[in-house]
């Protein structure tokens, strides 16, 4: 693969919605390719709704062909440890679907993703959201909040794996 060329997809993790966002970089630029989202129907079992995040997740693999991964780690509170456990699961689909199709996948905390874009790692989301635009060079912030998520992710793979160095 040619140094300056790579295909990385951002995964914010979610068991009702999980963003994704491709960025690919050209000469040292990151350019966004494809972003959306995966949902599951909260009307199925637990277990459907599982299998609707890998198959999507999976679709999206095979058809934007990403070179590697980011990946949102799991942040727990202690006041709520029943939706980590659901959050780990979707999570784990999700690590599934990449090593089913030999992805390597590099996990970061939210706040190591909002230091690398905004300097700040307690950046609220609006300011996330307009550090995905300026570094995207988009019109507009990306929605719905998900797909912004996904797209910082992506950028901070960008920023840490491939161009340490670049980050101003």
């Amino acid at each position: 693969m040619n140094e300056t060329n790579h295909r990385i997809l951002g995964i914010d993790p979610g068991l009702n919605i999980t963003g994704y966002g491709l960025i690919e970089v050209q000469n040292d630029r990151p350019q966004i390719v494809e972003a959306g989202v995966v949902r599951s129907k909260r009307s199925e079992t637990f277990p459907k709704r599982l299998a609707s995040i890998f198959n999507g997740i999976n679709d999206v693999i095979k058809t934007l062909k990403p070179d590697c991964m980011g990946l949102e780690e799991l942040y727990s509170h202690y006041q709520r440890p029943k939706t980590s456990i659901i959050m780990g699961h979707a999570r784990g689909v999700i690590c599934l679907a990449a090593e089913t199709n030999a992805l390597e996948v590099q996990s970061y905390a939210s706040t190591q993703i909002k230091r690398v874009l905004t300097g700040n790692g307690r950046a609220p989301k609006v300011q996330m959201q307009l550090a995905v635009t300026r570094h995207l060079a988009l019109g507009e912030v990306p929605e719905p909040p998900d797909v912004a998520d996904a797209l910082s992710i992506a950028l901070c793979h960008y920023y840490l794996s491939i161009r340490p160095n670049s980050l101003t």
